[in-house]
């Protein structure tokens, strides 16, 4: 392996990125989560809801703020790594990044404290627009990274100029693109799922210890009602993704499939070994014909292989092909949970089944591992452009850059972003390993640890609140 300036600033970025999704994965679809619990209090006025949304309002303050110190770098390292990209993209990816600032921070920034703080100093309806204006707010957020990222994918509404500076012709087409349309439903369902089964898990994780059965049933029944519904959607919208890929992007379609050579009718490669020096795979699983139905919906139809491509032209297949599976398999995984988990938590027979909660407790890294896989499968996939097609990733990079000045930073930062993940998440786990402040707890000999819910699933129908204060199905 050839350990250049160009690769280490790739593994340096990838790293830092890598490192900076985890936590807006998790609080895009949090902010969402609590202006629904906030809506269920001011329409039902249970408490199970208020306790529960200042539970997870402190977890995504912390979650958000280390998402926000994560981020930062990755704007210095445009101008420090990547001064090509800057100069020659700079008069597009500038302005979509300015007015995320204009837009996302400025709602987060101004709503934000009076989400944390102006509970007791606002009225109930402003305290809940603010909370809506907070996850309006990290969801413009994500829309204009989606936009920035979807236009190096696939470009559009540009000129370059004869020293190779891309000017935007038409700001229509590159904020309504195709591909912006189906990318960010994507993205912002991939964060939804993320925090559903987050939720989800927490839920779980209470009821094996047979603390907070309320709350933790409640999140049990929103989370996985949730993941449910969403799941499915995602899964349409991953297909939609797929075939914008296959039209726009058949090199990276054919190193997501693992394909050398052009196929009539194409099988699909399950699982193999890709052997990239001999443009083959071995120990190879197909089903034939599948890979035409995939492809193009059809049984017969043509699909193109690497060979295509000259070597130079090709991305990495390894890295897509099984991240790729991974991906498929976490959104599969998810799928079976939801919907068994929500069928089990609607008959009320969730209390008998630790097995089941133990699998949901452990279903709460699928959500970051399905987001992180999605992004190599996009970004190594895209490989070697930079823009897709017309600015490769070696042209992109600082020229005057070293080996040594690259693995000094890439070192420092990956000490420093250790020490901030393991201090938030030993944090972020405290927290939650507290429960819901002035939820009510379990008499002593009120429950049996081995069955922290025989209570709830004596009945599968209305179970009785812990405080008396309401039904909960």
């Amino acid at each position: 392996m050839d350990w250049t300036a160009l690769f280490l600033s790739r593994v340096q970025f990838a790293a830092t990125i890598s490192f900076h999704i985890i936590f807006p994965a998790f609080t895009v679809g949090l902010a969402a989560w609590l202006c629904l619990l906030e809506a269920l209090s001011l329409a039902t006025g249970k408490s199970v809801y208020r306790r529960l949304f200042d539970f997870w309002r402190t977890v995504f303050a912390v979650a958000f703020g280390l998402g926000v110190v994560s981020g930062i770098v990755m704007a210095f390292q445009f101008g420090t790594n990547w001064s090509e990209l800057s100069r020659q993209t700079g008069a597009i990816q500038g302005p979509l990044l300015v007015y995320e600032s204009f837009t996302a921070f400025a709602l987060e920034g101004s709503f934000f404290g009076v989400m944390m703080f102006g509970r007791s100093r606002v009225s109930r309806w402003l305290y809940f627009l603010s909370c809506l204006m907070v996850a309006l707010g990290t969801t413009m957020s994500s829309f204009w990274i989606m936009v920035n990222n979807s236009w190096m994918q696939a470009p559009l509404g540009f000129s370059r100029t004869a020293d190779g500076v891309f000017v935007p012709t038409d700001w229509f087409a590159i904020l309504f693109s195709p591909v912006v349309w189906v990318r960010f439903p994507h993205m912002l369902l991939a964060a939804y799922l993320t925090s559903a089964f987050c939720v989800a898990a927490t839920g779980a994780w209470h009821l094996l210890r047979g603390r907070f059965q309320d709350e933790a049933l409640t999140m049990l029944r929103m989370g996985l009602g949730l993941a449910a519904v969403l799941v499915p959607t995602q899964l349409i919208f991953g297909h939609l993704v797929g075939d914008y890929v296959h039209d726009r992007q058949p090199a990276k379609f054919a190193a997501i499939e693992a394909r050398w050579h052009d196929e009539q009718p194409a099988s699909e490669v399950l699982i193999a070994w890709p052997d990239e020096q001999a443009g083959r795979n071995r120990y190879a699983l197909s089903i034939p014909y599948a890979g035409s139905l995939i492809g193009s919906m059809r049984l017969d139809s043509r699909e193109v292989g690497l060979a295509d491509w000259k070597p130079q032209d090709r991305p990495p297949v390894a890295i897509p092909f099984f991240a790729f599976r991974v991906m498929v398999g976490c959104g599969l995984l998810m799928l079976v949970l939801a919907w068994y988990g929500g069928w089990q938590v609607w008959r009320g027979k969730i209390a008998g089944k630790r097995w089941l909660l133990r699998a949901i407790f452990l279903s709460f890294p699928l959500g970051f591992i399905a987001t992180l896989t999605g992004w190599f499968v996009a970004e190594v996939g895209r490989q070697p452009w930079t823009v897709y097609g017309q600015l490769r990733t070696a042209d992109a990079a600082t020229p005057f850059l070293t080996a040594p000045m690259v693995a000094a930073t890439l070192a420092l930062f990956a000490l420093v972003y250790a020490a901030i993940f393991a201090f938030g998440t030993i944090y972020i786990y405290r927290l939650l390993r507290s429960g819901p402040i002035g939820a009510p707890e379990p008499r002593l000999g009120e429950t049996n640890p081995k069955r922290p819910l025989s209570i709830l699933g004596a009945s599968p129908g209305k179970q009785p609140d812990p405080a008396g204060q309401e039904p909960l199905r």
